[in-house]
């Protein structure tokens, strides 16, 4: 696995930063075309609230893109955390690896 200091984009990032901005889309707006209440809206962007494959399916359907790519953008978000919190990398560190089966 890559791993590197600097913290990924954050969906709440990409999501205000790449396409709502370029597009002119409100909160609002945003949450009427999604089908959702701008409550939600406002939490993905402000990173309180993860991508889920619902949220992903529907996210792509409004913006013409994969639900992989916003699937993929919080796992790397997700991962760059769990490497990077001290109490989440002593639980990691404390697995042992299982031997090969042979």
């Amino acid at each position: 696995m890559l791993t590197t200091k600097r913290k990924p984009v954050t969906v709440g990032e990409m999501l205000t930063e790449e396409f709502m901005k370029p597009l002119g889309l409100t909160q609002g707006a945003l949450a009427e075309a999604m089908g959702v209440p701008r409550k939600h809206v406002n939490e993905l962007c402000n990173d309180r609230r993860s991508v889920t494959a619902p949220t992903a399916l529907i996210l792509a359907r409004v913006f013409g893109n994969s639900p992989e790519f916003w699937l993929n953008v919080q796992r790397r978000t997700d991962l760059w955390e769990a490497m990077n919190s001290p109490a989440e990398r002593g639980r990691i560190e404390r697995a042992k690896p299982l031997q090969s089966a042979a």
